[in-house]
């Protein structure tokens, strides 16, 4: 495509999904840059319970563990308003030193806890944990589709969310597709997700040794779904997918892609489980002998239980990678 071509189609007001998710999620007065955050449309898992501060808390003692070491880093990368950092610093047992730091691109938030160093890209060369809870899905990527032809062709949308077929899908954008979520019939969609593999490679690159952690709803090759996922949420509603700045606008993660470079992918309620958070009742004998601690156990049964439950929180997909230290990485 010329840069005339470019800028006729900018004037004109169309843009591929990329381009406008970026302008809409984090431009001037961009979705994700307003003052209430992301917690004032939708609620993840950091803040359906402090069991999952908790859950991270207990990772990273594993992580300084296994560097040796008493004194950690903890990158929260899509760090929202501090929510996550805030519950884990509270957590975490006492003689281990966290240097926590916030990724994201929203102004450093109010009253938040003065150790925690606040900026707009991943820092390089820590060691510790990089844990990127529902980051991914805001990468923004473009959308392809098959016309009426067989060809796959990029989507261009305007402001208001009409769409329209652009120019044929080639290069590293078509071979991704061929790759991980090949298209063949009229009217099949995708979400191309190599930005999303490039975010997640560079900010697994720039740990010196570790751990990195990728937490989001995903899917995989053998299950991509025949026309996408884009969707947007306001005000903790599912919306029509509208790029001028008045909702998320946010499509699943091909996971499996992100992982071919290395790493496990497990379920969290897989991952939960073994960090020690689990949804089962507490005996019933303890509601006589302390009703008060089988009243604060029952409830947190009931958090525990969202946050790993079939068909919601519990089938979100934690990419797991470890980072042993190198001649060539920082120490």
């Amino acid at each position: 495509m010329t840069d005339e071509t470019c800028q006729r189609r900018e004037r004109e007001g169309w843009l591929r999904w990329r381009e406008a998710t970026e302008r809409a999620l984090y431009g001037p007065d961009g979705f994700y840059l307003r003052p209430e955050g992301p917690a004032g449309h939708f609620r993840t898992s950091v803040h359906a319970s402090p069991l999952f501060a908790r859950a991270v808390a207990r990772l990273l003692t594993e992580v300084a563990a296994e560097l040796g070491t008493d004194e950690v880093a903890l990158v929260d990368v899509g760090a929202g308003r501090g929510e996550l950092l805030t519950g884990v610093l509270a957590s975490v047992p006492s003689g281990l030193t966290v240097r926590p730091y916030g990724v994201e691109r929203a102004a450093r938030p109010e009253g938040l806890d003065p150790r925690v160093v606040w900026t707009d890209r991943v820092p390089r060369g820590l060691r510790g944990l990089l844990f990127a809870n529902e980051w991914l899905d805001n990468v923004p990527v473009d959308v392809a589709q098959v016309d009426a032809s067989g060809a796959v062709r990029y989507v261009e949308v305007r402001d208001d969310g009409t769409e329209r077929p652009g120019d044929p899908v080639t290069g590293p954008d078509a071979r991704w597709l061929e790759r991980w979520w090949p298209l063949r019939e009229p009217g099949e969609r995708a979400e191309i997700g190599r930005p999303r593999d490039e975010a997640w490679a560079d900010a697994v690159d720039a740990l010196a040794a570790g751990t990195a952690v990728a937490v989001d709803y995903g899917h995989l090759r053998a299950a991509r779904p025949p026309f996408g996922t884009l969707t947007g949420f306001r005000a903790g509603r599912e919306v029509a997918p509208v790029p001028d700045g008045s909702c998320d606008v946010t499509a699943h993660v091909a996971m499996d892609a992100c992982a071919a470079a290395g790493g496990e992918l497990r379920t969290q309620r897989e991952a939960l489980g073994r960090l020690g958070v689990a949804g089962g009742r507490p005996p019933l004998s303890l509601a006589s002998s302390d009703p008060a601690a089988y009243v604060r156990a029952l409830a947190a049964a009931g958090e525990a239980a969202e946050l790993t439950s079939r068909g919601g929180l519990g089938d979100f997909l934690w990419l797991t990678r470890s980072v042993p230290a190198g001649p060539d990485r920082a120490a």
